[in-house]
């Protein structure tokens, strides 16, 4: 279920993203941009994971689900901080 979501979700941001970053505003420079280890894909794969679970706080599920046991699948995968 999880490499499905992923691909769908995947396909969608190969899609939609070039278009959406060319309407957006370039940085002027004065802030630094911070470069996340997962895709915009694998983020919203946890995000969409996420709310199709039973779990209240993204936070307990964070920590307890992703970290512990789907950490295999996302490479990057860093702690909590990005997130918050």
């Amino acid at each position: 279920m999880l490499t499905r979501l992923f691909c769908e979700l995947d396909d969608f941001c190969q899609d939609f993203l070039p278009t959406w970053h060319f309407g957006l505003r370039r940085p002027t420079g004065k802030h630094p941009r911070r470069h996340c280890g997962l895709t915009d894909s694998e983020i919203m794969t946890i995000l969409v994971y996420y709310h199709q679970s039973d779990t209240a706080l993204f936070k307990w599920f964070y920590q307890q689900h992703v970290l512990v046991y789907l950490k295999g699948h996302f490479p990057g995968l860093a702690g909590l901080s990005p997130f918050c």
